[in-house]
C-alpha cells in the first residue's frame, strides 16, 4: 500500500505518521519550500492527544506546550462568568484538559518522528496540481476492464499504474504544476482550505463566508498582571467588541472581530487603541505579530472521489472558536489512515494490517471489503463536520457576540449554573472537548491500558 498525502501541515503529517507506522509506504508532497511557521491553531483537545499519544509524540507535545485544566467565559463588563474544569472528565479521558501548543511545533514534532520511518518520504518544493485516476483515463486512453484500465502499449506497475500513456488502474497519480508526478493506491488531501486537489476533482465547497475578519494579535504582555487572574483560554462576550485571549508558549493571542471591508492598513493602525481598552498598561502594547483573514464555514460536496480523501481545511473549514479546526482535521488523518492500513494486501490475496516490523497487528479487512469500508468512514466524517463541528463552532460564534440582551442573559445564566453542577458541566465539556463527536454515547470510560 503506497498513500501519497497533498500537505505538510498537522493533517498531512498525522496521517503520513499513522500510516507509516503501520507498515504502509507514505509520499508526503508539501508545496513550500519548509513547514509552514504560521500557526493559527493552538488548542490540543483530549481525544486528539490521544490519538497523538498512540502515534508517540504525546510527550513531546506535551513538553512542549501548555497544559491547560479549565477554560473560561468572561463578559467584556462584568468579568469572569464561569470558569470550566475539565477534570469533571477523568473518567471519560486519560487527558482531562487542553493543550496550549502552536500548530508550527506540532508538525516539526511530527516531521523528526516520519523522518525515523523508513516508509515514509517526505518533498517539499512539491505543490500537487491535479490528479489522474482511472475514470479519467478512460473516457481518453483505455479500454475499462473490471478493475480498472488497461492501456495497449503500458507496463503495470506495482501501484496499479499503468506507464506509457500516462492511463491509471487502480491507483492515483499526483501532478505538479511543472509536470512532475508520483503515483500511488490512494492520495489523502490535506492542502488546505484552497486545496487544489480538490478543485481539480470538481468538488463544491458550499457554505458561508462571515461577514467580519478576525484580527490576530500575539503580544508579550503579562495579561493576568493587567486584568486579574485569567484561564490559558478565555471567551470573551460583548455585543460589540467580543474577543478571545489564549495563552501559547511564547505569547499570550487576542482574537478581535474586525470589519469586512475597512483597508487592512486602516485596522493594523487603530489595533493598539483596541488592545488599550482591553486592558491599558500604561504605554503601546508589546505586539509581536498581527494578522487578518477572512473566516467561512464550508463543507466539501463529498470527502472521497475515486482514490482520493479529503482531510482537514481542504474537507471542511470554520471559525476558530472552541478550537475545533485542526483537531477535526487530525481526526479525518487517524480515522483515514486507520482503515487504509487495514487493507495492506498479504500474499494470499487478503487485505491485512502490519506492523513495521512484520508482525500481524489484528485489524484486517477482505479486499473486496475495503472500498466500502473506506467510503463509509468518509461519510463518516463528512457527517461529523457537518452535524457536530460547523453546528458547534457557528453557535459558539452566535453567542459570543449577540446582541440580543434576552438571549444573551439567558446563555450567561446557563454558564454560571455549570460551575454549581458536575453532571451538567459533563455533558457540557463532553461536547465542547470533541469527546461527544467521536463517542456518541459519551458515557462509557476510556479502558485504561
Amino acid at each position: 500500500m503506497h498513500v501519497l498525502i497533498a500537505g505538510a501541515g498537522p493533517v498531512g503529517l498525522t496521517a503520513a505518521l499513522a500510516l507509516a507506522r503501520r507498515g504502509c509506504e507514505v509520499t508526503v508532497l508539501e508545496a513550500g519550500e519548509q513547514l509552514a511557521a504560521e500557526s493559527r491553531a493552538s488548542t490540543f483537545h483530549p481525544p486528539t492527544l490521544e490519538m497523538l499519544d498512540a502515534l508517540g509524540v504525546g510527550p513531546d507535545l506535551l513538553a512542549r506546550g501548555l497544559v491547560a485544566p479549565t477554560f473560561a467565559y468572561r463578559d467584556r463588563r462584568e468579568g469572569l462568568i464561569a470558569e470550566l474544569d475539565l477534570t469533571v472528565l477523568a473518567g471519560d479521558t486519560p487527558y482531562p484538559y487542553r493543550v496550549q501548543c502552536e500548530q508550527s511545533k506540532l508538525t516539526q514534532i511530527l516531521l523528526a518522528h516520519l523522518a525515523r520511518q523508513p516508509t515514509a518520504r517526505v518533498h517539499f518544493g512539491w505543490p500537487v496540481n491535479s490528479v489522474r485516476q482511472a475514470a479519467d483515463s478512460a473516457a481518453k486512453d483505455g479500454v475499462v476492464t473490471g478493475d480498472g484500465v488497461i492501456a495497449d502499449d503500458g507496463v503495470v506497475t506495482d501501484n496499479g499504474v499503468v506507464t506509457g500513456d500516462g492511463v491509471v488502474t487502480d491507483g492515483v497519480v499526483a501532478v505538479a504544476d511543472d509536470g512532475r508526478e508520483v503515483a500511488g493506491d490512494w492520495l489523502i488531501a490535506a492542502d488546505g482550505a484552497s486545496s487544489a486537489v480538490r478543485r481539480a476533482l470538481g468538488l463544491p465547497f458550499d457554505g458561508i463566508t462571515y461577514p467580519e475578519r478576525f484580527l490576530v494579535a500575539s503580544t508579550d504582555e503579562d495579561l493576568p498582571a493587567l486584568l486579574g487572574p485569567l484561564a490559558y483560554v478565555n471567551y470573551v462576550f460583548d455585543p460589540v467588541e467580543w474577543s478571545v485571549l489564549l495563552r501559547t508558549p511564547d505569547h499570550w493571542r487576542v482574537l478581535l472581530p474586525t470589519p469586512e471591508d475597512t483597508p487592512d492598513a486602516h485596522e493594523l493602525g487603530r489595533l493598539d487603541e483596541r488592545l488599550r481598552a482591553i486592558a491599558d498598561p500604561g504605554r503601546p502594547w508589546r505586539v509581536a505579530h498581527a494578522s487578518l483573514y477572512r473566516v467561512h464555514q464550508r463543507v466539501a460536496g463529498a470527502f472521497r472521489r475515486g482514490r482520493v480523501l479529503l482531510a482537514g481545511d481542504a474537507a471542511h473549514v470554520n471559525n476558530p472558536l472552541g478550537g475545533l479546526g485542526m483537531n477535526s482535521g487530525i481526526h479525518d488523518a487517524v480515522a483515514y489512515a486507520e482503515v487504509l492500513a487495514s487493507g495492506r494486501t498479504a500474499p494470499n490475496g487478503e487485505k491485512r494490517d502490519r506492523a513495521p516490523d512484520g508482525g500481524e497487528l489484528d485489524r484486517t479487512v477482505a479486499g473486496g471489503e475495503l472500498d466500502r469500508v473506506v467510503t463509509a468512514v468518509a461519510d463518516e466524517r463528512r457527517r461529523i463536520a457537518l452535524t457536530y463541528v460547523q453546528e458547534v463552532s457557528d453557535q459558539n460564534y452566535r453567542r459570543i457576540r449577540t446582541t440580543d440582551p434576552q438571549q444573551r442573559s439567558a446563555h450567561l445564566a446557563d454558564l454560571r449554573t455549570l460551575t454549581e453542577n458536575p453532571a451538567a458541566a459533563r455533558t457540557y465539556l463532553l461536547r465542547s472537548s470533541m469527546i461527544a463527536s467521536l463517542r456518541p454515547e459519551a458515557g462509557a470510560p476510556v479502558a485504561r491500558a
